[in-house]
């Protein structure tokens, strides 16, 4: 079956998968948003742990999407790998260590004798809360803006800034689309507090958070978007393969693939209607399921406007013909075709998390199930 598609049909639909991963952890980071909230929701000790405790059961999702995510990118396309890898290093390096710290935190907040209390694990937390959405963001963000390396004819890359991927935070449009990861996962974060904890105080202000996040959000928001819209693109010569400057480029995209414009309409609705419900109406406590719906569509789509219709989906605005697309930076047909037949599993894997997901979340936590002797508390 795979292996009678084309190279390049191989290509599009690693980049498909991918994108759908991408997306999923920009949906999971509400783990991250919501750990920025603990202190701010929680007033007391009992329901910081409330707060950690729901978190601490869908933390794991989060970091498994995102070293799938990487692993699935360093098999499709290895040369973006090794480019983005090894030349951003700090930034990745950054990201790793945020993420080292949260697992630390959720292993040893609640140990008896922690000479270090639980609120310097609970710091560790809001670290990994902020880097953790701020800086792949900012990464994310450079498949439209650029980054500066060159690669040579042996497909050697080496990066042409000593900061080594840290410049990107001082993009601004970069940093709209950091920004506006941060406050998304924020709004995600409340709305799920909202769906899973059974307690009136932290309902109310879960609630409250939608307000306050909800502003910037849309600031930042369409800030990138706009931004993302009237800009130049690097755009590919479907013949030639050199890469130039056109102008509108992500909005000629969206008009040349109007099923990805549509999926792009309806996820920006899908949050604001899953956020907006929850505000107006006095008991909407699910509206998590609509925001992350369109999270996930949203975030896939403006993967999709990355790298397909003859785009560079990491350009180089050192060299434009180092540019990488799904074409120049991908594996071997062979390669492809393989691990075509391995991801016929990911919808196993999917029912799987979802059947874990509804057996945790089966009943929301309350203070009688944090003080039970018979339950894990992180």
């Amino acid at each position: 079956m795979f292996g009678e598609l084309s190279h390049l049909a191989l290509q599009q639909y690693w980049w498909i998968i991918v994108s759908l991963l991408g997306a999923l952890l920009v949906f999971l980071m509400f783990v991250q948003g919501g750990q920025t909230l603990i202190y701010t929701i929680g007033k007391t000790d009992m329901e910081r742990t409330m707060l950690v405790n729901t978190l601490g059961r869908k933390w794991e999702f989060t970091f498994t999407t995102l070293v799938t995510f990487g692993g699935a990118f360093f098999a499709s396309f290895p040369l973006f790998y090794s480019t983005s890898f090894g030349g951003a290093y700090w930034v990745w390096m950054a990201i790793l260590f945020a993420f080292v710290i949260q697992a630390i935190a959720y292993e040893f907040r609640s140990r008896p004798n922690n000479v270090f209390g639980a609120r310097t694990y609970e710091t560790f937390l809001l670290i990994n809360g902020l880097l953790g959405t701020v800086l792949i963001g900012t990464a994310v963000a450079t498949f439209f803006t650029g980054s500066a390396f060159s690669v040579n004819e042996m497909n050697q890359s080496q990066w042409e800034m000593k900061s080594h991927g840290l410049e990107a935070a001082l993009n601004l449009h970069n940093l709209s689309l950091g920004l506006t990861v941060f406050f998304l996962a924020r709004l995600l974060g409340a709305l799920y507090f909202m769906n899973s904890i059974n307690h009136s105080e932290i309902f109310a202000r879960a609630k409250r958070q939608l307000i306050i996040n909800g502003v910037p959000f849309l600031v930042c928001f369409l800030t990138f978007v706009i931004w993302l819209l009237v800009r130049d693109g690097f755009a590919v010569d479907p013949v030639s393969k050199e890469v130039f400057m056109e102008p509108f480029k992500y909005f000629n995209n969206l008009l040349a693939m109007p099923l990805v414009l549509i999926l792009f309409v309806l996820g920006v609705v899908g949050v604001l209607l899953g956020v907006g419900a929850s505000i107006v109406r006095e008991d909407c406590a699910k509206g998590i399921w609509a925001a992350g719906a369109g999270t996930v569509l949203t975030a896939f789509s403006l993967l999709l406007v990355a790298g397909f219709n003859n785009t560079a989906f990491y350009p180089s605005v050192y060299d434009l013909q180092s540019s990488l697309t799904i074409e120049n930076a991908s594996s071997s047909h062979f390669t492809l075709t393989a691990m075509s037949y391995v991801s016929l599993m990911v919808p196993f894997v999917f029912g799987y998390i979802w059947y874990v997901w509804k057996a945790m979340n089966n009943k929301p936590i309350d203070e009688d199930e944090m003080k039970s002797e018979d339950i894990h508390v992180y």
